[in-house]
């Protein structure tokens, strides 16, 4: 009960996509999701504010690594 630590909380198809964080050159804004490997389509997931969020969201998908694409 108490000490365990929890696995990811939420899954994506690791097979057909990849995490990706998307970042604006202009205004700076970030938004994580992931991107199909074979359409290219880009579903968002989390809007990044901080390192907190970004972290957050690595935490609850089981991401280790993570990609940024401009």
């Amino acid at each position: 009960m108490f000490g365990k630590r929890k696995g990811p909380t939420k899954a994506y198809d690791r097979e057909t996509q990849i995490p990706v964080l998307r970042c604006s050159i202009c205004t700076g804004e970030q938004v994580a999701g992931f991107k199909d490997q074979r359409t290219g389509a880009f579903e968002d997931v989390a809007l990044i504010r901080s390192d907190a969020d970004l972290k957050a969201f690595m935490r609850d998908y089981g991401i280790e690594k993570i990609t940024k694409e401009y």
